[in-house]
Formats: structure tokens, C-alpha cells, sequence
């Protein structure tokens, strides 16, 4: 635990008096101040002036980080026939029909990301209080409901990632580890809050985008200058 402690007091001490930095000056201290032992994930969040509970002013969207994720994604795909076979041979981790509907219902849900094809959202719908806490219930704005699977799963294999907006307007994700250089997840923050940016609904009034902070997954965080992650400044 000393050790521990030692290490977190160290971080602390080295972002001591940053606020409000720019993207390239986060990027740098998340990543020199990440010391697990572990590779940690390195972790984003935004504030939105924006209250989800209206359904103009819900913000979600995918987007496809340049470096990827640096995490492995298991994929399941509700599909039949050919459709069942296109996402097999696309790499998708499980693929099936009723049979992994009763599997979801019994508890085991083995995946990070769940595609569906149109006629199988009939199936799918019944596992709605189950797949819908967990933000893993396939929806047509996010590209997960579809006949193009293969699409689906080589862009969720490919570091595609999905964001909504949860209480409070709160948007997060995981955008890289600490193992990427600096410059990759610098490169990955900007896509991600530009795809926010790009997703403002039209019911957001004032500020969008009020606060930004990034973090390691045992680092403290950073709060990043708004205008310069945005290209305001």
C-alpha cells in the first residue's frame, strides 16, 4: 500500500497546478504519469451543457479513433443464415439467434459490443432491461442495427467506439493506453471531442462543451482548455 501511495502522491505532485491545459500537454502527463503495472486505459470525459432526459437534447454517436482503442472487443451478432455466416467470417467473438437471447437472459453476457440485423430486433427487444444498462442494446443510429454486419463488426473490431450521454450530460470513454505515444493519444482525444462536437443535438442551449478532463485508469485526472481541444483558440 505504501508503494501505492507513494506512486499516486508522485502523479499528484506532477500535475499540481495544471488546469485548463492544452490537449498535447494532457496527452504527456497522463501518459509519463501512468505507473501501474499494468497497461492502463487512458480514459476521457466531457460535461455537456445538455440535459438527456429530452429527447433533443440526447447526445450519442460512434467514432472511429485513428490508433484505435488498444483493446481487444468481443463482438456478438444476432443474425440468421447467410447473414449469421457474413459476421462469422467478419470475426465476430459469438453469433447466433434465440439461442444467445436465452443465453443473455441467463445471466452471460461474454461481449462489449452487440450488432443486430433488422429482422432480428423482434428477439433482440426482449433483452431491453438487460442489454439497455450496459449501453449494448443495438440501435440504428450507431450502425448496429444493420444488414451490412461485416461493415459492423470490422469497425467495432477496428477501434470504433460509442458514446451517449449519461446523467448530468456527462459523456465518457476509453480513447488509448498508456503504451501509445503521446502523440496517438493526443491524435485520439481530438477525434473523439470533434466527433462530440459534431454530434450537438439541437435542443443544447449556451455552452456545449463545459468541462473536459483525461486520466489513466489509476492516474488522477487533467481538465483540458475547451477552446484548445476544439480548435477555438
Amino acid at each position: 500500500m505504501a508503494k501505492f501511495g507513494k506512486r499516486t502522491t508522485a502523479a499528484r505532485a506532477a500535475f499540481d497546478g495544471k488546469h485548463n491545459v492544452s490537449v498535447a500537454e494532457a496527452a504527456s502527463l497522463v501518459k509519463d504519469n501512468a505507473k501501474a503495472k499494468f497497461d492502463e486505459s487512458i480514459e476521457i470525459a466531457m460535461t455537456l451543457g445538455v440535459d438527456p432526459r429530452h429527447a433533443d437534447q440526447m447526445v450519442r454517436g460512434t467514432v472511429s479513433l485513428p490508433h484505435g482503442t488498444g483493446k481487444t472487443v468481443r463482438v456478438a451478432v444476432f443474425a440468421r443464415g447467410d447473414k449469421a455466416d457474413e459476421a462469422k467470417a467478419a470475426g465476430a467473438d459469438i453469433v447466433g439467434a434465440e439461442d444467445l437471447m436465452e443465453t443473455v437472459q441467463g445471466g452471460t453476457i461474454d461481449f462489449d459490443r452487440c450488432i443486430a440485423t433488422p429482422d432480428m430486433m423482434a428477439v433482440v427487444g426482449r433483452l431491453g432491461k438487460v442489454l439497455g444498462p450496459r449501453n449494448l442494446m443495438p440501435n440504428p443510429r450507431v450502425g448496429t442495427v444493420t444488414m451490412d454486419v461485416k461493415e459492423a463488426v470490422e469497425a467495432a473490431k477496428g477501434g470504433q467506439v460509442q458514446f451517449k450521454a449519461e446523467k448530468a450530460g456527462v459523456v465518457h470513454a476509453g480513447i488509448g493506453k498508456a503504451s501509445f505515444s503521446a502523440q496517438q493519444i493526443e491524435e485520439n482525444m481530438k477525434a473523439f471531442v470533434d466527433a462530440v462536437g459534431k454530434a450537438k443535438p439541437t435542443g443544447a442551449k449556451g455552452t456545449y462543451m463545459k468541462k473536459i478532463a483525461v486520466s489513466s485508469t489509476m492516474g488522477p485526472g487533467v481538465s483540458i482548455d475547451v477552446a484548445s481541444a476544439t480548435g477555438n483558440d
